[in-house]
């Protein structure tokens, strides 16, 4: 890729997110958009005040932006919890990696790798003349980009440590701040067997609680089969929906007054009659349906155990409970607005066979992506493409047309392709039967983030290179991890075209909602014109956040010492990121569940991958550029890199799988001097209740008069 091509990508991606911010910044002024923009304040019941119309509001600010900057943590906490916080937190150690790594790169790596070889022998490629490929072989100076890794490595690992551990001290403080929830007194019980006696499942699971948690146990909620309900009762809400847009309907009519309405309005106040009467006779229904499905004949082997104190469901949760480990299976509940209800019938034997599945279709989306990439890496590898495909050299005849093909086309087109991934891998996830609604979304972001890995980082370098030197692969295919090596520096300029699109056009994107914009002006135009706008309440997707953060943060670590040129353009997109979504967390997205830091273990996994792999590449081409001492040397770096990752899983991981024996006894005692424990347990006791077997939410109104 040339100069120009990386050009024209930077001046596209800056233009549209130019243009989209200032789109952003216009819309987010008017009232109409309050519902969109404005989501999550709304639903809280906040006002949104907005000044009145004059030209300003259809001129473009940039107030929104040091506004981000000056919300804290404390605030980001308090607002969404602990999970939106570790994912700013990621956000700002990409920052932190970012700037000291560029500093070191631009400083020190950089005129190194420009002066390092002859002008005339330089490389083809526009990043090669700035990355570690122009060293000559065997150079005394390659001794500096060793110690430049050593010292990227350790500063990895003291930023993952710093972070681990801040997470797992603001974890113990949620924990003991939000004493009231009931999960922490809640135990999740699965594979129930019969009682012997009764033939149910409740009554074996107070006999068995009581008996082995004699001191401890409170009560239980055995789950029941309520699929017909379930089915009911959607078809009772759509019901309600009717009858509140014909009383609507017929109350705008009313107020009109108009003579030639009247049959109309007979028409409509006996549709509402009828659908009255209908809704009434299901009513009915549900309500004797209810009664049955308390019945030990729909019981499911799942139950909420509830208990007395924090400290007797952590020690139970923590417990293996029968010697048949089929049997009695525990975990801590999830909170109650958390829990994946359907998934909780599926039995426990048939999860492997769920799990199976979900493996076998994300291999398979896996390999069905590969064609666009390796399509993509065709269009930016023009200049070898044409000899392959002689009919795209009429590209060349239009000017410019090239470098616009080349820069930006294949970054954009990549991420329109990869935009579907997190949607379809959480779909896939929802199928594999965890048991709540947090634990599908960490599922998916393993998911997307190893595709990410696949597609966008292995194959973009694989792809690359095979269309650079496909006879010399095919010739002498033992060479083939020698050629990743050298893949990744020819591959640098690619990846900064996708840096810029990911976050200037990503970014921008994401704040704009143009999907919300659209359904809602569809909505206003056609479907419900005149009625009040309900707010677009979503959770925030971690599912699409920290996968693609993860990715960039790998990418910047195994570029960090191959192409520091790279790392500025990484700074620009955590910021970027950054502002965004605090803005969105504070203004859009709402807080659906909070599992206290839960998908930070996953993250830190994700970056030791990414140092890993960085430590890897670096000894692939230290070999290559005849240096194998220094490829010894790393192979140290490489294992205490693997000693700091276990050390983590011993130190900080349990903490954050199990209840602290010893934070739940200080809790259990704090509430125990304000005399709140026996509310707090009480109120757990009646959390874990199915939905459908609840008071249904919908009420007749008051009938309307119906005369004209």
């Amino acid at each position: 890729m040339n100069p120009e091509s990386l050009l024209a990508s930077a001046a596209i991606n800056i233009g549209l997110a130019f243009i989209i911010l200032s789109i952003f910044s216009i819309l987010k002024k008017q009232p109409s958009n309050a519902a969109i923009y404005y989501a999550r304040r709304l639903s809280l019941g906040q006002r949104i005040s907005f000044e009145p119309f004059t030209f300003r509001r259809l001129i473009p600010s940039v107030a929104w932006i040091p506004r981000a900057f000056r919300v804290s943590e404390d605030e980001i906490l308090s607002i969404s919890g602990l999970d939106a916080l570790v994912t700013f937190r990621l956000f700002k150690l990409g920052i932190n990696f970012s700037v000291v790594c560029s500093l070191i790169g631009l400083l020190v790596l950089l005129p190194i790798n420009y002066f390092g070889q002859d002008k005339s022998s330089r490389s083809y490629h526009s990043l090669d003349s700035f990355s570690i490929s122009n060293v000559r072989e065997g150079s005394d100076w390659l001794w500096v980009h060793f110690s430049c890794l050593c010292f990227i490595s350790f500063f990895g690992i003291y930023l993952l440590h710093k972070e681990y551990n801040g997470i797992l001290v603001k974890r113990i403080q949620q924990l003991k701040s939000m004493r009231k929830r009931p999960d922490q007194f809640t135990l999740l019980v699965r594979e129930v067997p019969l009682c012997s006696e009764h033939k149910a499942r409740g009554c074996n699971v107070d006999h068995f609680f009581s008996k082995y948690h004699p001191w401890t146990y409170h009560s239980y909620q055995i789950l029941s089969d309520v699929k017909e309900l379930d089915r009911l009762l959607k078809q009772a809400k759509s019901i309600v929906e009717k009858i509140e847009e014909r009383r609507k309907k017929f109350s705008s009519m009313n107020d009109k007054r108009e003579p030639l309405l009247s049959d109309t309005s007979r028409q409509d106040a006996l549709k509402i009659a009828l659908l009255e009467e209908k809704l009434r006779k299901y009513h009915g229904i549900i309500h004797n349906l209810q009664i049955q499905s308390a019945s030990k004949h729909k019981e499911l082997p799942v139950a909420f155990v509830t208990f007395k104190s924090r400290l007797g469901a952590a020690l139970a949760s923590q417990s293996q409970h029968s010697l048949n480990p089929l049997l009695w299976i525990t975990e801590v509940a999830p909170e109650p607005s958390d829990v994946s209800w359907k998934n909780l019938a599926i039995p426990i034997r048939l999860l492997p066979l769920h799990e199976f599945g979900v493996i076998v279709g994300a291999s398979l989306l896996t390999i069905f992506f590969a064609i666009p990439v390796t399509a993509v890496q065709g269009i930016a590898k023009f200049e070898k493409l044409k000899k392959w495909f002689p009919p795209a050299m009429a590209i060349n005849l239009i000017p410019g047309l090239s470098s616009v093909v080349t820069g930006y086309l294949p970054s954009a087109i990549l991420n329109g392709f990869i935009y579907v991934v997190p949607f379809a891998m959480l779909a896939m996830v929802k199928l594999a039967g965890c048991v709540s609604r947090s634990k599908e979304e960490i599922k998916a972001c393993n998911m997307v983030f190893y595709f990410l890995v696949g597609n966008v980082f292995f194959l973009s370098l694989i792809s690359g290179s095979l269309l650079d030197e496909i006879e010399e692969y095919l010739a002498h295919p033992r060479n083939i991890p020698n050629h990743l090596a050298s893949a990744a520096s020819a591959q640098a300029d690619f990846f900064v075209t996708y840096i810029l699109t990911t976050g200037l056009s990503g970014f921008s994107l994401e704040i704009l909602q143009p999907g919300l914009l659209i359904w809602d002006l569809l909505r206003s135009c056609i479907c419900c014109s005149g009625k009040e706008k309900d707010a677009y309440l979503y959770s925030l997707p971690h599912f699409r956040i920290i996968p693609f953060v993860s990715l960039l943060l790998l990418i910047g670590m195994v570029y960090a010492v191959v192409a520091p040129l790279l790392l500025p353009f990484l700074i620009g997109y955590f910021c970027l990121g950054y502002v965004i979504y605090v803005i969105q967390i504070e203004d859009v997205y709402a807080t659906t569940y909070d599992t206290f830091g839960l998908y930070w273990p996953y993250i830190h996994h994700h970056i030791i991958i990414g140092i890993i792999m960085m430590q890897v590449t670096m000894i692939g081409l230290f070999g290559l550029k005849a240096k194998p001492a220094a490829s010894i040397s790393t192979i140290p770096l490489l294992l205490i890199t693997l000693f700091f990752n276990e050390h983590c899983k011993s130190r900080f991981l349990p903490t954050f799988r199990c209840y602290p024996i010893q934070e739940a006894m200080e809790n259990d005692e704090l509430d125990e001097k304000i005399g709140e424990l026996e509310v707090n347990y009480e109120k757990a006791a009646d959390a874990y209740c199915l939905p459908s077997l609840q008071p249904p939410d919908f009420l007749l109104a008051p009938e309307l008069t119906t005369r004209p």
